[in-house]
Order: C-alpha cells, then sequence, then structure tokens
C-alpha cells in the first residue's frame, strides 16, 4: 500500500521556531501522503507590524488574534474527513511565545493571567494530533531562511528574541507527550531539491504516517 492510498486517517501537526522550515516541510507532505493542509495566518494577523515595532504594547492583542484563530485550524483538522497536516499548534502559541513574552516582560501578568485561563479552557476541548513533527534547526539557518523570505515585518527581530525562543521550544519539545513526536534537524537537510535528504526523510516519517 503507498503513502497516497492509505486509508489511514491521522492528523499531523508540524512544529518549530522561526525559520525552522515548517513550511516547506507541510507543502512536502501535502505532496507524498495527500494531507490537507492547515496553515498558521500570519498574513492575517492585523497586529503583526505592530507587535514587532512595539512588543510590550500588542503582545497581548497579537496573541489573542493566534489563539482565536489557531483554535478554529484545531476545529477544522478535527473536522477534516481525510487525513490532515497543521502548520504550529495551539499549543506552540501559548506554551512558548505567549509564555516567552511574558517572561520577557513584553506582557503583562494581568494579561497573561487573561490568556493561559482562555488558553487552558481550549486546550481541554481539543483532540491533539496523532503525531507531532518537531523541527530544529541552528539560529544562524533561522535567520538566513527569515532573510530568503523576505517578509518585512520579520526582518528586525532580535537575536536575543530568536535565541530564548529555540530555547523555549527546547524545552517544550523535552516535555511534550501528548502524542508520539519525531524530532528533525534541519540545518542540513534539503527536503525541497535534496533527492538523498527526501529519501531519508521519507523512509523516517514512511514508518510512522502509513
Amino acid at each position: 500500500m503507498t503513502p497516497a492510498t492509505s486509508k489511514r486517517v491521522i492528523r499531523v501537526a508540524v512544529a518549530g521556531t522561526i525559520g525552522a522550515g515548517k513550511t516547506s516541510l507541510v507543502t512536502w507532505l501535502v505532496k507524498r501522503y495527500g494531507l490537507e493542509p492547515f496553515y498558521e495566518p500570519n498574513e492575517q494577523n492585523p497586529f503583526l507590524d505592530d507587535f514587532y515595532a512595539d512588543m510590550s504594547r500588542w503582545a497581548f492583542h497579537s496573541q489573542a488574534f493566534f489563539l482565536a484563530h489557531k483554535l478554529e485550524l484545531h476545529q477544522r483538522m478535527e473536522a477534516c474527513a481525510g487525513s490532515a497536516v497543521l502548520d504550529r499548534t495551539i499549543y506552540e502559541d501559548a506554551e512558548i511565545f505567549a509564555r516567552n513574552l511574558h517572561e520577557q516582560g513584553r506582557m503583562s501578568t494581568r494579561d497573561w493571567e487573561v490568556y493561559s485561563h482562555l488558553y487552558e479552557g481550549i486546550r481541554r476541548s481539543l483532540r491533539p494530533p496523532d503525531v507531532l513533527i518537531a523541527l530544529t534547526c541552528s539560529l544562524r539557518t533561522a535567520k538566513k531562511r527569515i532573510a530568503s523570505r523576505g517578509r518585512v515585518n520579520e526582518a528586525a527581530i532580535p537575536d536575543a528574541y530568536l535565541r530564548r525562543l529555540q530555547r523555549q521550544y527546547g524545552a517544550w519539545f523535552d516535555r511534550y507527550d501528548l502524542s508520539p513526536i519525531v524530532r528533525i534537524e534541519t540545518d542540513r537537510m534539503d527536503y525541497v531539491e535534496n533527492m538523498i535528504d527526501l529519501i531519508d526523510l521519507s523512509q523516517l516519517l514512511d514508518r510512522v504516517l502509513t
């Protein structure tokens, strides 16, 4: 039975920091396994440009937007009749990005408590993904990818912020227990054009997804 014709219905989530290669991997997963994709609504967030310009002022607004839209994506994925893949989870929004902003003092304790209370209620109502694919990369690789995609609002992200996100992701991957987790280090992996990398990736994920 080939991956494309498998009747198993599976919910896959791809997680990783900014520039880890999530969207490229999701595109590849869609082509190889016939998954229906659900993408993070970066371009739709009306607070994102303001947030990158003044994180303390707009942290709660931006994270609340992502939380609401990520809830919608999770619900749509759960309702999907076939297998599907999600580009970044609601868990990352709360347990990495919002938490990091609070720990840095860019989200007030009052806002963080309201946000956390809302998130916990949402989390308990959701079915976790069947598999979490966890992507990691170095800061250098992340910055190179961020620069190559040319998003204006990402150009001024401080290195210190990216490093903190990477540490937060490492800690979260270590404690994640909602579903099986597959870790992939993407610094030297080119699953867009390198055939050897594609073969290795296919062999790894075929065991999990088919």
